[in-house]
Formats: structure tokens, C-alpha cells, sequence
């Protein structure tokens, strides 16, 4: 199969042939139709991620069909349209047996603890647990889209902040991660604050619902700025960049009892940030963490896309080879397109 694959951290991917995965006992094998390109597969390629073994293959965010079935699977066969999360549980710690698959203490990533799906196939471990079976009108592009970022910001807002209709909802960073908290946040009757560097990505926000918007680099003073929209600082507030000074200001911009939820990855340099702890415990504030989605809480989320409530096909923003994924990778850092960039061109 063709696969993108970087042999050293830091150097460039290249497209070549290797070895079609066969399915573990537990797992199946995916045809990938869709996979986005991700921050934290830049993450990844950088060195960040102490679980990727070299030679690897990155790629996370995927929806595709079915094509090899474990001999220990009982509930999918060849042909089925699926999805799986970023971080997957293994289904016999105790993490997993009460239902918080999201942070098994085995975790399996694709992508990060094995190769991922910036290929033509892609093996998924602990299937019968993990497997999503997505919806027949749904797309695989948009499929792809929701990823880590979708799924992740669904629980972030819903789940870990318990954002509630009428509550303001900072969110600071407007990339993939963002877009997809503001879409949900609104959703769920909040009024969002975007917080970002780009105009392109502030009028995508914007149309996505978010009532105010705030560049960062014209305001002499973030945390004053959201703290004036939201006439006295947010409810619910979410690094999703991961950045010391996004990470910062999410916390700073709060009002009293309000709550932190951490989304963008803090890796490398930026993994102890700054933390303006007296006003956390002046003001009890609470400072959440958000780490993917468990498979069985995608029904609440995918009822929301079916309705129409949640269009999680506005936030693509372009489609590209598998070829293209290099430079597209690589240049993760310098952030230049506004929504999500799948891959749905496996043969080239």
C-alpha cells in the first residue's frame, strides 16, 4: 500500500510502498477513504510524542470501510462505514471499565502508539470496543473532519466544561479545535467570544456563531477585552491552540468559579506553562483537561449532525492527495488555512 512515512523527527515524509497491515485477533483493517491533517500529527513528526517508534506513519483522524476482520470480532464485518477515536481504549483496565476509554492507562492511538492512516489502509486494535459506525448520509470527508478536534471539542464543551445555554464561552485559538468548540458551543444556546491572530479565521468563527470576536495582536490586553464583552469574564473557557499565553489567558479571562478547559496540546517547550494559580484558588476556579472522546458517546454528537444542529462539513477547508500531506504536514506550524484539511486522494 502506499503510505506517508518519516524515518527521523524533523526530517521530510516521503510516499512510498509498504506492507498492507493484517488484523489483530481483537482488530480489523480500515480502507481509508478520509483522514485529516492535524496539529498533533505535527506534533508527532516533531518528536513531541515519546510513545512513536521510527520508522512511522502518522495520520489519526479517519473514516473509512471495512476491509480485513479479526478472528476474535463479533460485532462488524467487511464493508462496514466506520470511524474510531483518536485515543482508543484497550477494554480491561479500570479506566476502560468505567467507560472512560479516553484515558485508558493502555491506550492505542493510530498514528502515535501505531502506525496511522496517512495510507491506503490502517490496522485498529480492540475493535468490537472502539469501532463507530457512521451514519449512511454522512460523508467520509466530513467524517474524517470530525477527527480528534470535533469529538474532542464536543467533550470539552459538553462534557468537561458542563456548558450551559446563555453561559459565555471563550475560545481562545480559532484552528480546527476552535471552530469546532465555537460550532458546539453555540449550538447548545452559549455566546462565544473567538480569540485569535487571523482575520481569516475570526470571520469563519464568526459565521460559525461566535458573537465576538478579539484579535490578539491589535488589543493591548486579551483577558480585559473578553472580560469586557462578557461583563466580567467567562463561564467556561478553552486553550484550543496550546500555547503559555493562550493557556494563560483562557485562565485569567475567567469570572469567579468559572472553568478552564485545556484542549490544545502542550508538548516540548510548551508543556509547563505559567499558571496564574492565586486567582484559581481566590477566585475557585476549576482547570480542566480534555483528552478525545469515548466511541460510546458519539451517538449524542452524531444525533446532533443528523438533526442539522451541528454541520461539521462547514469547517473543512480544503481537500488534498496523499501526496500533499507532506508539505501539509510540515507546515502545520505556520498555520496559514483557516478550517480542517483532509486527505481523500489515496492515489496520488
Amino acid at each position: 500500500m502506499k503510505a506517508i512515512v518519516y524515518e527521523s523527527f524533523g526530517a521530510a515524509p516521503k510516499l512510498i510502498n509498504v506492507a498492507d497491515p493484517t488484523p489483530a485477533p481483537h482488530g480489523v483493517v480500515v480502507q481509508v477513504m478520509a483522514t485529516g491533517v492535524c496539529r498533533s500529527d505535527w506534533h508527532g513528526w516533531m518528536g513531541h510524542d515519546p510513545d512513536i517508534v521510527l520508522p512511522h506513519v502518522p495520520g489519526h483522524e479517519l473514516a473509512g470501510v471495512i476491509s480485513a476482520v479479526g478472528s476474535d470480532v463479533t460485532r462488524w464485518k467487511i464493508g462496514d462505514r466506520v470511524t474510531v477515536p483518536f485515543v482508543a481504549g484497550c477494554g480491561h483496565c479500570p479506566e476502560c471499565h468505567s467507560g472512560n476509554q479516553q484515558v485508558c492507562e493502555s491506550q492505542f492511538q493510530p498514528g502515535f502508539t501505531h502506525w496511522g492512516s496517512f495510507a491506503e489502509y490502517v490496522g485498529i486494535h480492540y475493535a468490537d470496543l472502539n469501532l463507530v459506525r457512521l451514519p449512511d448520509a454522512l460523508d467520509f470527508t466530513t467524517a474524517a473532519s470530525l477527527g480528534c478536534r470535533f469529538v474532542t471539542s464536543f467533550r470539552a464543551v459538553v462534557d468537561q466544561g458542563k456548558t450551559s445555554a446563555g453561559q459565555w464561552v471563550a475560545v481562545h485559538g480559532c484552528g480546527g479545535v476552535g471552530l469546532s468548540a465555537i460550532m458546539i458551543a453555540n449550538a447548545i444556546g452559549a455566546n462565544v467570544v473567538a480569540v485569535d491572530i487571523s482575520d481569516r479565521a475570526l470571520e469563519l468563527a464568526s459565521s460559525l456563531g461566535a458573537v465576538a470576536i478579539v484579535n490578539a495582536s491589535r488589543v493591548a490586553n486579551v483577558v480585559e477585552a473578553v472580560k469586557d464583552i462578557t461583563h466580567g469574564g467567562a463561564h467556561v473557557s478553552l486553550d484550543a491552540l496550546g500555547h503559555p499565553t493562550t493557556c494563560f489567558n483562557s485562565i485569567s479571562n475567567l469570572r469567579r468559579r468559572g472553568k478552564h478547559v485545556q484542549v490544545g496540546l502542550m508538548l516540548g517547550e510548551h508543556s509547563t506553562p505559567q499558571v496564574p494559580m492565586s486567582k484559581v484558588i481566590a477566585h475557585e476556579l476549576e482547570i480542566l483537561g480534555s483528552h478525545g472522546m469515548q466511541a460510546h458517546r458519539y451517538d449524542a454528537m452524531l444525533d446532533m449532525v443528523r438533526t442539522g444542529k451541528l454541520q461539521p462539513e462547514r469547517l473543512v477547508g480544503k481537500e488534498i492527495s496523499l501526496s500533499a500531506s507532506v508539505d501539509a504536514l510540515m507546515g502545520m506550524d505556520r498555520f496559514e488555512g483557516a478550517g480542517v484539511t483532509v486527505i481523500t486522494d489515496f492515489a496520488s
